[in-house]
């Protein structure tokens, strides 16, 4: 079956870079010195990258990030306790919203 993303895509990443190599640069220092072992580890960075993958539902980012995971030291058990750590943040950001749909229904039936 043929989808809009194809993983050999990913590859392609760098090709940003031609339109405007400056920023492209700049955003891969930047990019590089966020995922440089800190105050978080590599594995640890790489486990909350793979989170928010999914959160942001970004089909790349999920390939990089699994390969990232593993290749750091993470099992799969992590990683997929890291993605319901992301969906029940998602799941309740979503309902606490909720209190916005609650207030403007409110106001309106007055």
């Amino acid at each position: 079956m043929d989808s809009y993303y194809h993983s050999h895509d990913l590859g392609k990443f760098s090709d940003m870079g031609k339109g405007n190599k400056e920023l492209w640069e700049k955003f891969m220092g930047y990019y590089g010195a966020v995922f440089a072992e800190g105050a978080l580890t590599e594995r640890e960075k790489a486990l909350i990258a793979l989170a928010v993958a999914h959160t942001v539902q970004c089909p790349y980012c999920i390939d990089a990030y699994t390969q990232a995971s593993l290749e750091k030291g993470s099992n799969v058990e992590e990683m997929t306790e890291a993605v319901h750590v992301a969906c029940a943040i998602r799941g309740g950001a979503s309902l606490v919203h909720g209190v916005q749909m609650r207030n403007v229904a409110e106001k309106l039936s007055m």
